[in-house]
C-alpha cells in the first residue's frame, strides 16, 4: 500500500512537471540564454516552497510517515563542493536538456531517447559509489 501512495505522487508529480512545461527542452534552452523567466519562477517557487517547509516541518515537529521524528542534518560550509557539484550538474542539465527527476517523465511522454541519459546517470551514480570514498565531502 505504501508504494501505491508513492506512485501516485510520482504521477502527479509528472503530470504537473508536464504541463508546467519544466521538461520542455525549449524552456530548459531560453533558461540557460536568460531570454524567459519561466523556469527561474518554477524553480524560485520550489525553493522557496521548500524553505518554508522545513521551517514550518522544524517549528510544529511533523513526523514521517512511519511516525519518527524528521530529523535534518546541520551542513557545513564547503562553498567550493557546492560550486563544483553544481557546475557538473548543469553542464550535465544543458547537454541532456532535463535534470534527472525529468528525464523519467521525459521517457514516460514518448521521448525514447532519455533511456540514453537514463543509462547515463545510472552508470555516473554507480561510478559516484565507487570513488566516493577517495572524494571531498
Amino acid at each position: 500500500m505504501k508504494v501505491l501512495k508513492f506512485l501516485l505522487v510520482g504521477i502527479f508529480f509528472g503530470i504537473v512537471l508536464v504541463k508546467s512545461e519544466a521538461v520542455s527542452w525549449y524552456r530548459i534552452y531560453e533558461m540557460f540564454k536568460f531570454q524567459s523567466f519561466h523556469m527561474y519562477g518554477i524553480i524560485g517557487s520550489a525553493v522557496f516552497l521548500g524553505a518554508l517547509l522545513v521551517w514550518l516541518f522544524k517549528k510544529f515537529g511533523v513526523k514521517n510517515i512511519e511516525g519518527n521524528a524528521i530529523f535534518l542534518a546541520p551542513k557545513d560550509s564547503g562553498f567550493i563542493r557546492y560550486i563544483a557539484g553544481g557546475t557538473i550538474f548543469g553542464f550535465g542539465w544543458a547537454l541532456a536538456g532535463a535534470c534527472p527527476g525529468p528525464l523519467y517523465v521525459l521517457f514516460g511522454t514518448g521521448v525514447i531517447s532519455m533511456l540514453i541519459v537514463i543509462a547515463a546517470a545510472v552508470l555516473g551514480t554507480f561510478v559516484y559509489g565507487i570513488l566516493r570514498s577517495k572524494l571531498p565531502h
